[in-house]
């Protein structure tokens, strides 16, 4: 492999280092000091980078905390090609959920970041409302893949719309409970469980 083939490959690693240590950062002081009592300036400062190169990764502070992944478009076609890839068999909702699990497994590999995150989330009703309008700036492309699997028009049929509500009340129903005990189980643990009472409150049988 020549030294251009190695460079793009290095370059962006180093930019998801560096999207890593602001967001760590930011979530740290912020979960220390409230968010109104952070800057943008402090969290550069405290990363060792400018405040122009804090800009260059985030808008904002908010976003800062909001957004863990440096890639958040892969990070989500992951998320669509996992779904796409569950056995035919398999229903919609179970479908989405299996391909979710992964994530909650990847938070606890950093569970104390997470849990700071949620605390700062939802001590702020702004902060949660951006992080309400990013997560909806995801869901296209997941109602699209559930009418695809379901045979179903996202433009006719409430269907692939309602799967992924269910799916976020299972996330959501999680993280409160995972919040609330301060990460003493694992995140993946209460979403299986959650998961699981979700898939039978909805089975027909």
């Amino acid at each position: 492999m020549s030294s251009s083939d190695a460079t793009p490959g290095l370059r962006e690693r180093k930019k998801r280092e560096t999207h890593r240590l602001l967001a760590a950062t930011a979530i740290r002081l912020i979960d220390e000091r409230g968010l109104d009592q952070v800057t943008v300036d402090d969290i550069a400062a405290e990363a060792g980078v400018s405040t122009r190169t804090f800009f260059n990764y985030f808008a904002s502070k908010e976003d800062s905390v909001l957004i863990p992944h440096a890639d958040r478009e892969q990070h989500n076609r992951q998320v669509l090609e996992r779904f796409d890839a569950q056995p035919a068999e398999l229903g919609s909702f179970p479908a989405m959920l299996a391909a979710i699990r992964p994530v909650l497994a990847e938070i606890d590999e950093n569970p104390q970041e997470w849990l700071a995150r949620l605390r700062i989330v939802m001590a702020d009703p702004g902060l949660a409302l951006r992080a309400l309008t990013l997560d909806q700036e995801s869901n296209a492309p997941l109602v699209a893949a559930i009418a695809r699997r379901s045979g179903t028009d996202p433009a006719t049929d409430v269907f692939p719309t309602l799967v992924l509500s269910l799916v976020s009340s299972t996330l959501d129903a999680t993280f409160r409970l995972w919040s609330a005990m301060d990460g003493a189980r694992t995140s993946a643990g209460l979403f299986d469980e959650a998961a699981a009472l979700a898939i039978s409150l909805t089975d027909p049988a």
